[in-house]
């Protein structure tokens, strides 16, 4: 048996003698030499971070058709790739789950705390994404009204309705900006202008736009004075934001109410938990206190759901 072992150990070190010997010689000068002046040496984590891009985008891009994830970035304002996306929420789980088990320890409540805290993650994302194309379809329907003043101006002046558009683009402020940008471009590459602004009207989810698209495609089919019609259409959208503002004004208190009413149990819980531990103790050592978290959660999801759609006011 040692006679075996040593004809191994010494096969295996001729082996690698051999390809220390055969193996071409690596280049004998030295990495930092051979960077283009002024680049410096990228660290680890964003190698780490690149590679693991570069996969979840191979991934990604195998599945044919648009993806509905760069969609959503898009209509929400995030300036990240899907891949980047992707990468940036499952380090967000790992990290939630590590949490969770962080705080659980080595017993029965880390196989309820590691996917809740690893779940978080893209919960949040999907939360922080509705909540982004909210604020930036408001945006856009608090800067219409700017915009058509831009474009009656121009069209006053002479100038064609798409070069009117394309002026108000450079005046405007995001989102304004991209989506007239987007409308230029759509136009010039064969697009019809008025299905151009029905697109934009549909991304932005905003009606006063599709008045505006309505008109241009009134428009160009009987003729008239176009800058005289969006003039209109201005003030009709003015009086509409108007009312807005002030049933926004009237629902306030309702909205502030809602968040009372559903910061409260949290606050009570967290109060109850640095105060008295103990008493909160079987919620996360017992069975029947895990039923009755998961009950309260999904009963708390409800109501929040129930207070949002009796507070929104659609109009």
């Amino acid at each position: 048996m040692t006679a075996v072992l040593g004809i191994a150990l010494c096969s295996a070190a001729l082996l690698v003698a051999t390809l220390l010997v055969a193996a071409p010689a690596g280049p004998r000068i030295r990495a930092a030499r051979r960077r283009p002046p002024g680049s410096a040496p990228r660290p680890w984590l964003t190698r780490a971070a690149e590679s693991l891009t570069g996969l979840i985008g191979r991934r990604m891009g195998a599945r044919s058709g648009e993806s509905p994830l760069a969609t959503a970035l898009e209509l929400a304002g995030v300036r990240l790739t899907p891949p980047a996306f992707v990468a940036t929420v499952l380090c967000a789980a790992v990290v939630g789950g590590a949490l969770g088990l962080a705080v659980g320890g080595v017993g029965p409540l880390s196989l309820v705390l590691v996917p809740v805290g690893a779940a978080v993650a893209p919960v949040a994302a999907r939360i922080v994404l509705v909540v982004r194309r909210d604020r930036r379809d408001a945006a856009f329907v608090d800067q219409l009204d700017d915009t058509l003043v831009l474009l009656t101006g121009s069209l006053r002046a002479g100038h064609s309705l798409l070069r009117a558009i394309d002026g108000a683009a450079d005046e405007s402020e995001s989102p304004t900006r991209e989506e007239l940008t987007r409308v230029v471009n759509e136009t010039r590459l064969g697009r019809d202008l008025a299905s151009a602004l029905v697109m934009t009207a549909d991304r932005m989810r905003s009606e006063d736009m599709r008045w505006i698209a309505q008109a241009v495609a009134v428009n160009q089919e009987a003729g008239g004075n176009i800058s005289e019609v969006l003039a209109q259409v201005a003030t009709t959208i003015r009086e509409r934001g108007q009312i807005r503002r002030q049933v926004k004004a009237l629902s306030a208190e309702g909205r502030f109410s809602a968040l009372i009413l559903l910061a409260l149990p949290i606050g009570v819980l967290l109060v109850l938990l640095v105060i008295r531990p103990g008493y909160l103790a079987p919620l996360f050592s017992e069975p029947l206190g895990w039923l009755a978290l998961a009950a309260s959660g999904l009963l708390f999801l409800v109501g929040g759901l129930w207070m949002r759609v009796a507070i929104k006011v659609k109009f």
